[in-house]
């Protein structure tokens, strides 16, 4: 199988096309440069990862769509799916977002501002952060694809969480991050997020997210970590 390439020396799959296949098999396919992976309620989603050549991922998008239905929406490189959009009729591209990734262990102090992993208990007390400050979060407690959060514990329950959720063998993922507004600009929300990614990159080899690319204070926030971004997009299919 040839492969798409990222950058200098890039080789195997993209990471997002092997975080969608989450270790199984299912609605896996491959034409020339391309691999596209169906991932059903990925990260509040049912998700198609593409990438790879736009002549060869068309085909394999087709298929896909063909055979799962219109709910499904492809993902990949911004280029990629726009290409996909143009040459597929009723495919209309959303939003420009990042997703962001790391392979590099930080060593982030681990118990800053008292980070830690948080039991069944304190999860609980953080879901008003989500109710209040972040409700269209895919990653909630007790939301299914959620393994663990971390958090900064405040008086009355945690003042920032960052969720491991929906990881996969070889990129581990990095959601519901959120911090009560009292608490912003003293550097939570990075502790937790690195706790997290640091975890994620033991663990997996890879840690990654996805953020809207219009929100500059969190790309920012997440580079701080040792996090890089690519330009990504999304595309709905008419029924």
């Amino acid at each position: 199988m040839r492969t798409s390439k990222r950058g200098p020396g890039a080789s195997g799959p993209d990471s997002h096309v092997v975080w969608a296949a989450q270790g199984r098999p299912a609605h896996v396919r491959r034409h020339g440069s391309a691999l596209a992976v169906a991932a059903p309620g990925l990260s509040g989603r049912d998700r198609i990862a593409v990438g790879g050549d736009a002549d060869d991922a068309v085909r394999l998008v087709r298929d896909l769509l063909a055979e799962l239905g219109p709910g499904y929406r492809p993902f990949g490189d911004a280029a990629l799916i726009e290409t996909l959009a143009r040459r597929m009729p009723g495919l209309t591209p959303t939003a420009p977002f990042h997703w962001m990734e790391t392979a590099t262990f930080r060593g982030h102090a681990p118990g800053t501002f008292g980070v830690q992993w948080l039991d069944a208990a304190q999860e609980r007390e953080a879901a008003p952060l989500f109710d209040r400050w972040f409700p269209q979060s895919y990653a909630q407690p007790g939301r299914p694809g959620v393994r663990r959060w971390a958090g900064a514990p405040g008086e009355r329950g945690p003042l920032a969480v960052a969720a491991d959720a929906w990881s996969a063998a070889g990129c581990g993922f990095l959601a519901g991050v959120v911090t009560a507004p009292e608490a912003r600009g003293r550097g939570l929300g990075a502790a937790v997020s690195g706790f997290v990614v640091d975890a994620l990159v033991r663990e997996h080899g890879r840690a990654a997210l996805m953020v809207d690319a219009d929100n500059t204070a969190a790309v920012a926030a997440y580079e701080r970590i040792g996090m890089t971004k690519r330009l990504f997009r999304a595309a709905t299919v008419a029924a």
